[in-house]
């Protein structure tokens, strides 16, 4: 799908999300680093409920098992990971309140992303539903933006597209905010390169135990359905 983008980046909100989004799509390009923004431990220990439905009673335990389960799941695809260090939305009432991550901390974190690995182009996250998604997504758009040159997709995180309405929702507000998103349909690999790319991204996911036990047995089949993707532009440009 990507075969000719030797260097793509693709921006993940949590240590998971881009592999469930868009895996099979990160194994077809010849460089991918996958930049991961909520990255951080809180200041103190907590127990979380989504923490405790993953089988931790420590975040920082919980952290350390998701950074080890997302080095794992990138060296199936064969991408590299790039972390940006900021703090979960479950996280925040743990640490002080200047840990909270803006819209703004996220842009500019980004943008220095764009500018240390000049990626040929950027695949971000629509930002579906979860809070967390939102705000990378707007932060993930004004950084592309800061780089009008840049080739930009935006992938349908897995899971969450299949709530009704939310990606409709979200295709409304980019031409609000006077982005268009077409539908990218690439050309389809052999069948056997498109059985290795979903061998790989089956894989991938596995790697994800801990999340994946919070989701149940039947909790997470949508992340093997077909990968959707947008392609971005600004309104100005259509010709």
């Amino acid at each position: 799908m990507f075969d000719a983008t030797s260097r793509l980046l693709v921006i993940s909100p949590h240590l998971d999300d881009a592999v469930f989004g868009c895996g099979a799509a990160i194994v077809s390009a010849s460089d991918a680093r996958v930049c991961t923004v909520f990255t951080a431990r809180p200041a103190e220990d907590a127990a979380t409920e989504w923490d405790g439905r993953c089988g931790f009673s420590s975040a920082f335990d919980a952290m350390n098992a998701r950074i080890e389960e997302d080095k794992r799941a990138l060296g199936v695809l064969g991408a590299k990971p790039f972390h940006l260090g900021l703090l979960d939305s479950q996280y925040i009432p743990y640490s002080p309140a200047s840990a909270k991550p803006t819209r703004e901390t996220i842009a500019r974190a980004l943008i220095d992303a764009i500018d240390e690995h000049r990626p040929d182009a950027l695949l971000m996250p629509l930002g579906l539903f979860h809070s967390d998604h939102i705000l990378v997504h707007e932060g993930a758009c004004d950084a592309w933006l800061a780089h009008p040159t840049l080739t930009c997709f935006g992938y349908e995180e897995g899971l969450y597209r299949a709530i009704p309405g939310v990606v409709q929702q979200r295709l409304a507000d980019l031409l609000q905010r006077g982005i268009e998103a077409t539908p990218f349909n690439p050309p389809l690999p052999a069948p056997a390169e498109q059985q290795r790319r979903d061998a790989k991204k089956r894989e991938a996911v596995a790697a994800y135990s801990s999340q994946l036990k919070a989701f149940g047995d039947n909790g997470y089949a949508d992340v093997f359905l077909p990968e959707r993707f947008w392609t971005l532009a600004p309104a100005e440009d259509r010709r």
